[in-house]
This record gives C-alpha cells, structure tokens and sequence, in this order.
C-alpha cells in the first residue's frame, strides 16, 4: 500500500466535495433512481454512491481493490447501507459467477482501472442476459482547445487523483 493510496483516500471526499455540490451528486442520484435486484458497484471508493440506493435493490454487492478507500468504504457502508456486501476485487478480476447481477454500475472508476476492456469483459460476465450496466464516467474532451489542455493535465491528474483524465 503506498502513501498516495492512502493520502488519496484520505483527501478524496474533500477533493470531490465542490464537484459533488455543483451537481455531481445529481448526476449519481439520476443514475441509480429506480435501481433493483442484485446490484454490483465496481470501485466504490469512500461510498458516495450509498445514499442513492433505494429499497428497491435486493442486494447491493461493492467491490474496491484500493486498502485504504476500502476501509473507508467500509465505514461508511456500516452506517448507511449495513446489509451491503464490501469486499476488495480489481474490476478486471470480478470473483462472483456468471449471470450473478442485474445492475452493474461504475461511477468514475474506469478512469483508474489499468485494463479497461477486461474490466468491461468481466462486467458483461457478471450481469444477467438482459442486465444493465449504468456508468458515469469522464473522458477527453471534443473541443480541441479543451482536448489540449486535458492532454497537458493529464499525467498531473494521474499523479494527484490516481485517474487518466483522457
């Protein structure tokens, strides 16, 4: 475990507080309202998706491979979501059977992810035929000038928030 890893756990929900508030945390309740059945999170962070499963959901299933956001995870999956299963997987190492879930989501994780398309393949496995996979994510920008200004971040936003920007 490094101390970026930890320092990142520590400072995330400050880092994503001011995004949170300027609509994030809308954009997070839009995509999970109406979510049910057995619902697989991948990467859930410090858990700023919990407040936003309703009594429809089954079973939620989170999995985080980082040590320290899982302990945070943890924390706070006792105190808002206490039957929520947290347990420490990669996206791209999924250990549940085929056909387990009928929601996957993912909520800015596959920026972090160091093989996006097993991540997805291993998703695709885990979901019932006809399941849902609900993602927010962000990536590089059509407006050139945008476009260069990410490319010129990106390799701080790396250093910084562990995240490929593009």
């Amino acid at each position: 475990m490094t101390l970026r890893a930890r320092f990142f756990a520590l400072t995330y929900d400050r880092q994503m507080a001011r995004t949170e508030q300027a609509g994030l945390a809308e954009f997070r309740a839009r995509l999970l309202a109406g979510v049910a059945g057995q619902v697989l999170e991948i990467g859930g962070g410090t858990g700023a998706n919990l407040p936003y499963y309703g009594p429809a959901v089954d079973e939620l299933t989170i999995t985080e491979p980082q040590p320290p956001m899982l302990r945070r995870l943890q924390g706070k999956a006792r105190e808002q979501v206490p039957a929520a299963h947290v347990l420490r997987a990669p996206a791209e190492d999924l250990p549940f059977e085929d056909g387990t879930f009928d929601v996957a989501v993912s909520t800015l994780v596959l920026c972090g992810v160091d093989d996006q398309p097993r991540a997805l393949r291993e998703l695709r496995r885990v979901l019932r035929p006809g399941g849902q996979f609900l993602f927010l994510e962000h990536l590089r920008a059509d407006d050139p000038r945008l476009a260069r200004l990410q490319d010129r971040m990106n390799w701080l936003n790396r250093l910084v928030v562990c995240c490929d920007c593009n």
